[in-house]
């Protein structure tokens, strides 16, 4: 098993781990190489936590790719909350985007239409087909609300954190997902949490869903007091919307706030900057 683990983020239900490895491992070992410890690690340090497996439709006669969703297909509650959520930051960071209460054609304050077509503007979300844009948030909807899944997940990457894995990287939904795994394994060996472009800090949507459930507003440490947790988080980043965890886990959270262009979301930009390879290789010390 790796000494580095790897959490995938959302809208990876196409590929596989050995597939998103091909990027993740030379983006990675780019990053340290930056921090100058290029000799920390080896591709075969690294392995994928892949769980996009279970957002996968089952396969069928004449289907192709992803559901043919449109914006009738967004459900109330977390999967509407969610995009307006989106859409508030994406006008935030993107001049191109009208804000909700600025959007002269929205009929109903915070309507599905007016903000997937706000959001079809933006840098961030521009290049992305409506039906992948509701399936993201469906897959975030149904990890939180879908036990049996949300469990499976957790399998996924649990079996791959052994007495060996010093560092978890993680992206996006994958956060979550490394973030609940590491909580509830007690004893882990793990020295270093690394999380990118991490929704972890959204108040109602996400925060105070997780498992286990925040104490007096406070998420539990997802390890013993020698982890060490850094949050790197691109200022445009439309998923990452609370850049500053500090606030809901504690003072001890590494915050760093990086660069990545237009590509604010991009996982292989994250990895190859110098700051997310300076974490990782903190976590691989002595090892």
């Amino acid at each position: 098993m790796g000494r580095i683990v790897c959490v995938h983020g959302i809208g990876q239900q196409g590929a596989g781990g050995q597939l998103l490895l091909r990027d993740w491992a030379p983006a990675l070992l780019g990053g340290l190489t930056r921090a100058g410890d290029g000799g920390a690690a080896t591709a075969d340090d690294v392995v994928m936590g892949f769980y996009g497996n279970l957002f996968r439709p089952a396969g069928e006669l004449l289907a192709v790719g992803d559901p043919m969703f449109t914006a009738d297909d967004v459900e109330p509650g977390l999967e509407e909350d969610l995009l307006l959520a989106w859409w508030r930051e994406a006008a935030r960071v993107d001049p191109k985007v009208a804000p909700p209460e600025a959007d002269t054609l929205v009929r109903v304050p915070g309507s599905v239409q007016a903000a997937l077509r706000q959001l079809s503007r933006s840098r961030f979300f521009g290049g992305v087909a409506l039906r992948a844009l509701v399936f993201d948030l469906k897959q975030v909807r149904r990890y939180l609300q879908d036990q049996q899944l949300r469990e499976a997940a957790r399998a996924v990457v649990g079996k791959l954190i052994t007495e060996r894995t010093r560092v978890v990287v993680a992206h996006s939904l994958g956060s979550v997902v490394a973030y609940e795994t590491l909580a509830g394994m007690p004893g882990h060996a793990v020295r270093a949490l690394v999380t990118l472009g991490s929704p972890l800090g959204i108040g109602n949507l996400i925060f105070n869903r997780l498992t286990p459930a925040p104490r007096d507003g406070v998420g539990a440490w997802p390890g013993s007091e020698d982890l060490e947790w850094t949050n790197v988080a691109d200022r445009g980043d439309v998923v990452a919307l609370e850049k500053d965890l500090r606030p809901r886990f504690g003072p001890r959270v590494i915050n760093a706030v990086v660069h990545n262009g237009a590509h604010a979301h991009a996982v292989s930009a994250y990895l190859t900057d110098k700051l997310t390879g300076a974490a990782i290789a903190g976590g691989l010390r002595d090892s």
